[in-house]
């Protein structure tokens, strides 16, 4: 009896300690699941009834920091309190949730404490909306990146109360139908470091406080109506990388203070109405890679001093009145693959030393005054093929011996064959519409693709 008793007991306590630890288990998982603050989880439920209807929320999703019961497009993470807290929403494009077309902007986003990333892309098509905020809820925010992107019926203007967002460093609001001035509030967003507004219908003169911003590393305001000079405060911006002012109606010379920006390797300025000289410190620009100013009322010689920037891999100074013959110092660019620079007032000779360009790709010289024979050997226009442009040139001539490696627009020298009946520049609402479509299709890609490293979603 005895032995028998003193078995059984081991074999009870085992059967005790199970089924305690199993209980704890099942509790602990339980809490873990749903262990959400009540408020928060209701404020992310409206959230999601404002936004998509792409399902009933409170029912598919009833614990949605729960693994199993989370959606794509949302983040959670542990806080001290041992508490789960959403920290990322993604809407607009599958697999994430999508919109539906009463969707308006939710300002309860800026009620989720510990909200870090928000992204809304091809959101708000239909039902016109604006950007609403409480700046008494923005001051708790751990909001990081705020990004609207492509959404057409996102109107009005960007609320000065963004400014409250303290720990913002990435805003995008790109792609939108916002109007109006860019808030001075905004640059006392000192922890900003990529700020992108482009294509809107933004207006008036860029602020100079855009000074402040000294952690900026990208701007973009590319595609607005913005006026006026460009602020010469903008050398203040001593980390940036990337500058983007393209397609406004800027007005004045480029700002002498842009020699202040050592770590700049991409600048566009196209599409405006900048004049005057460059920069006397334009060659300190030792980073630059990329320098796009088509379309400009220049009307001055080419600078030198783009021959001493090595890095460079684009040059594009298309449409801009330059006159005088194309530096020599050009044929230093041992990393060119772009350059443009047609319909301009350019006399002389090509640099002989294009020829030594082994990284070129697109060479864009038509619509000029250039005379004299053409300086690339049978095997550099044939790598070039439709992507070497030097139509419209009256002077210019191809020697004999190359007349038959590809067609670029000139007639052979000596013979009495031309199709160079241009004899100036089109203005830009004559040019003919045989523009090289190879040539810009992949220009265009190497931009798109420099666009994307800084896109910073």
């Amino acid at each position: 009896m005895y032995c028998s008793f003193s078995l059984s007991l081991p074999l009870l306590l085992l059967l005790i300690m199970s089924i305690s630890f199993l209980s704890t288990l099942c509790v602990s998982t339980n809490q873990q699941s749903t262990n959400m603050d009540p408020h928060e989880l209701e404020t992310l439920f409206k959230i999601m009834e404002t936004v998509s209807s792409d399902q009933n929320w409170r029912i598919s999703h009833p614990y949605p920091c729960k693994l199993s019961s989370s959606w794509l497009g949302i983040g959670c993470k542990k806080g001290f309190d041992n508490k789960s807290h959403v920290t990322r929403l993604d809407f607009g494009t599958r697999p994430n949730p999508t919109c539906k077309p009463t969707a308006t902007f939710p300002n309860l986003i800026f009620q989720l404490p510990n909200l870090e990333s928000v992204f809304f892309i091809q959101c708000f098509t239909h039902s016109k909306t604006r950007i609403s905020v409480s700046r008494n809820r923005l001051f708790s925010s751990s909001l990081q990146q705020l990004s609207l992107r492509s959404n057409p019926a996102l109107i009005g203007s960007i609320p000065s109360q963004l400014s409250s967002l303290k720990s913002l460093q990435v805003l995008t609001l790109s792609q939108n139908s916002l109007i109006g001035q860019i808030p001075v509030e905004i640059f006392s967003m000192s922890f900003l470091v990529h700020l992108d507004l482009s294509y809107n219908k933004l207006t008036g003169k860029v602020p100079h406080q855009i000074g402040n911003l000294q952690n900026l590393v990208g701007l973009d305001l590319s595609y607005n109506k913005f006026i006026g000079p460009i602020p010469d405060t903008i050398g203040q911006l001593g980390m940036l990388q990337k500058l983007d002012l393209s397609s406004n109606a800027f007005t004045g010379s480029i700002p002498e203070s842009t020699e202040n920006l050592p770590s700049l390797s991409f600048m566009a300025l196209s599409n405006n109405k900048l004049s005057g000289k460059f920069p006397k410190g334009l060659a300190k620009l030792l980073s630059l890679q990329y320098f796009l100013m088509d379309d400009n009322p220049m009307f001055i010689p080419l600078p030198v001093e783009f021959g001493q920037l090595k890095k460079l891999q684009e040059l594009r100074l298309a449409g801009s009145g330059y006159s005088g013959t194309i530096p020599a110092s050009y044929s230093q660019l041992l990393n060119l693959t772009t350059l443009s620079l047609q319909n301009n007032k350019l006399t002389g000779e090509i640099p002989v030393g294009f020829s030594s360009l082994s990284h070129i790709y697109h060479l864009n010289l038509s619509r000029n005054f250039l005379g004299g024979v053409v300086p690339f050997n049978s095997s550099f226009l044939k790598r070039l093929g439709r992507n070497l442009n030097l139509s419209g040139n009256p002077g210019l001539c191809l020697s004999p011996s190359e007349a038959d490696a590809v067609f670029i627009g000139v007639g052979v020298c000596g013979s009495n064959n031309t199709n160079n009946s241009i004899t100036k520049p089109f203005k830009k609402s004559e040019a003919p519409s045989e523009y090289n479509i190879s040539f810009f299709l992949v220009a265009a890609i190497g931009i798109v693709a420099f666009h994307y490293l800084f896109s910073l979603v």
